[in-house]
């Protein structure tokens, strides 16, 4: 697992489309509150047509929130760009100057063995011209991810090409929409993308896969009002952290909060994680009851467990529910 706080630190990451300008005045506001992170998107939510206008208001804007950054004091999220083409990044990153220094890392859409190797060698050129750690999630969304024939092999070429970037990648992130959209399937808001089984299955492969050594995102959840949008994204995220992903990709300011609070830690779980991490390996026993006299803790065990919990409380704080 990873041993840094901020590969866990992304949370609810926030699509905006990278052409709205009003975000700048949303982040210096704080209008957005202080519990989330930014995507600024110039692929999906784009237009072919207008990728190049996008594109000159991401670093008009990046560029304004820095000047204002100087002077001002608000709560910054990391702010990533999604791009549709690799040569975006260093371009980009040449644009933007000293508002750079803004940018966490960019997401790599449809990210497949085919296309991995030039994302990555722009990604660690970019780190070697500005000397400053740029990041990246690549998301894993792709069709070729489908057939069982070649899905172990898709999902491991993947991983061997990440290798030599490892540490710069915060999250591998997934598709769920457009891995569902294959199948032509569309949950409602009392339902979760869990219960989708060719879908699930897609997920707790890449799981398998990546688990040990990234921190994985969970899939977006589309509602943001209605009946059920509330409690439908919190039994989703449920789901989500018990097949080991941790954060989630929102569409709407509505999901931050929901999605912040969803990912604080039980009070039971870190006293438990607490002892598992305090044990002395020297006695003769290393399993014992809870500290609530509950279920049991063995050192051997819950060891992985207990380092997670442990930072996710030092991120998103601890609730008593």
């Amino acid at each position: 697992m990873k041993n840094d706080n901020i590969y866990y630190s992304v949370g609810a990451l926030l699509y905006c489309p990278a052409n709205k300008e009003s975000i700048v005045r949303s982040i210096a506001t704080e209008k957005l509150g202080k519990h989330y992170s930014l995507a600024l998107c110039l692929e999906d939510t784009i237009g072919d047509d207008f990728v190049e206008e996008a594109e000159a208001i991401l670093i008009k804007s990046l560029k304004k929130l820095f000047i204002q950054s100087q002077t001002k004091d608000f709560f910054m999220p990391k702010i990533f760009i999604r791009v549709r083409r690799c040569e975006q990044i260093k371009s980009i990153m040449t644009r933007l100057e000293d508002a750079r220094q803004l940018v966490t890392g960019f997401i790599i859409p449809k990210f497949e063995p085919s296309t991995a190797d030039e994302y990555i060698d722009a990604i660690l050129e970019i780190n070697r011209t500005y000397n400053i750690n740029i990041y990246m999630m690549p998301i894993l969304e792709s069709q070729l991810m489908i057939d069982l024939r070649t899905r172990y092999d898709v999902l491991y070429a993947i991983k061997d090409k990440l290798t030599r970037i490892e540490p710069l990648v915060l999250n591998i992130r997934v598709g769920g929409n457009d891995l569902s959209k294959q199948f032509g399937f569309r949950r409602h808001s009392d339902e979760s993308i869990h219960d989708i089984k060719p879908v699930s299955s897609i997920f707790s492969d890449i799981v398998t896969v990546f688990g040990l050594d990234y921190v994985i995102s969970g899939p977006v959840w589309e509602y943001f009002n209605g009946a059920n949008w509330d409690s439908g994204l919190r039994n989703e995220i449920k789901g989500d952290i018990l097949c080991g992903f941790i954060g989630k990709t929102v569409i709407h300011p509505n999901q931050i909060e929901v999605v912040y609070n969803a990912y604080k830690v039980r009070l039971k779980d870190l006293q438990d994680a607490n002892s598992i991490l305090n044990w002395s390996t020297n006695t003769s026993s290393l399993v014992a009851g809870s500290q609530a006299k509950e279920r049991m803790n063995e050192y051997k065990t819950h060891c992985v467990w207990a380092k997670k919990i442990k930072i996710l409380a030092e991120i998103y704080g601890i609730t008593k529910e």
